[in-house]
């Protein structure tokens, strides 16, 4: 990599705010099921890779929610940790009755809740 493009990749990661690494986060994870969901193989290595991601992304964000230094408000908690707990269950569904319908709530979810926080909803 040039230094140009080495610094250029530095500087657009200083920059870049937790809500729109968050949102890219989303869309790697709704790419991903999509993926799966499009060239459906049956449950496949592609499959669990996919809904592995975004079973941890989605602990990740249950985990924010849950801490008392998160400063929104608990409405907005709360309402997250419920998406939260609604994904996971859809995963463990997905992983134990594969479908590829079954992939379309959670692309949906992701791909708006990356919306909202991009600002493009």
């Amino acid at each position: 990599m040039s230094n140009a493009a080495q610094a250029y990749a530095r500087t657009s990661q200083t920059t870049t705010s937790p809500r729109e690494i968050e949102a890219q986060a989303l869309l790697k994870a709704a790419r991903q099921l999509q993926e799966v969901q499009s060239n459906w193989n049956g449950p496949d290595k592609a499959m669990h890779n996919a809904l592995l991601f975004n079973r941890r992304l989605w602990s990740i964000f249950m985990s924010a929610v849950e801490a008392n230094e998160n400063p929104q408000p608990i409405e907005v908690r709360q309402n997250i940790a419920n998406i939260g707990v609604f994904v996971m269950k859809q995963t463990v569904d997905m992983q134990l009755n594969p479908d590829p319908a079954k992939l379309k709530s959670l692309i949906e979810i992701n791909c708006n809740l990356a919306a909202g926080l991009s600002g493009r909803s």
